[in-house]
């Protein structure tokens, strides 16, 4: 029976293999380590993510099945292509990181806390200001009511969160990605676990076998350009 690793935070990153993750609690791989850039580099390119909540060790994970997105398979309803028809708005990229992960911190409805706590944001923000990490925002009249955030290694993006101020934010900074994803010829989106949002939007379940063999090749970040707005590529998604 797998037994659960602990990770020294003074040695270099050393995960085990992720066929050792537990069943029970699904997907669980390791514990300890820290947060810093080189470690969740080294996680990251093995399909391994951290979660955990605040009190705890670092927690390690690698679920399977893994949920994906398949860049260009992202689905539009008509309810959404009617939505979007009567709004006006503007989707950015990494133009306010950190108001993107703050907002995706904030607890849900039905929840009392967030796993994204104060030393996570501080680590993903970092990431960020070394290239690694991106947020696709969605602005209504200059002012932020939606969007997402992720890791982009190679030709995968591990999304990690969203969320929405305003109906469907969240759908339209997926979309997107999405058509990003799609048009620079990225071979996954990763949204690690099942949910039944993301597969209204045409996420699905693989193997842990089938989601390894996209993960990367190289340790190369992604190039959104400076500025760089998506607005236009969400346009021709809808129409």
């Amino acid at each position: 029976m797998p037994q659960l690793s602990w990770l020294q935070a003074e040695q270099t990153p050393n995960f085990p293999d992720t066929s050792m993750a537990l069943s029970e609690p699904e997907g669980l791989l390791a514990a300890g380590g820290q947060l810093s850039i080189n470690w969740l580099l080294s996680a990251y390119s093995k399909g391994i993510f951290p979660w955990y909540s605040d009190g705890e060790p670092i927690l390690w994970w690698s679920p399977a099945p893994r949920m994906v997105l398949i860049p260009g398979k992202a689905h539009i309803s008509r309810s959404l292509k009617k939505h979007f028809r009567s709004i006006d708005i503007e989707i950015r990229v990494n133009t306010c990181f950190s108001e993107v992960i703050k907002r995706c911190s904030k607890p849900r409805a039905k929840t009392d806390g967030t796993w994204i706590i104060e030393e996570m944001r501080d680590a993903y923000i970092d990431l960020h200001e070394a290239g690694w990490a991106h947020s696709i925002e969605v602005f209504q009249n200059q002012t932020l009511v939606g969007g997402l955030y992720g890791v982009g290694i190679d030709s995968v993006f591990y999304g990690e969160s969203m969320f929405s101020d305003l109906t469907n934010a969240s759908k339209y900074a997926f979309i997107a990605l999405d058509e990003w994803a799609k048009n620079n010829q990225l071979s996954l989106i990763d949204c690690q676990l099942y949910n039944p949002y993301l597969e209204s939007m045409g996420a699905k379940l693989i193997s842990r076998n089938e989601f390894e063999q996209y993960l990367p090749i190289r340790e190369t970040q992604l190039s959104f350009e400076k500025n760089q707005s998506l607005t236009t590529l969400l346009e021709r998604a809808f129409f």
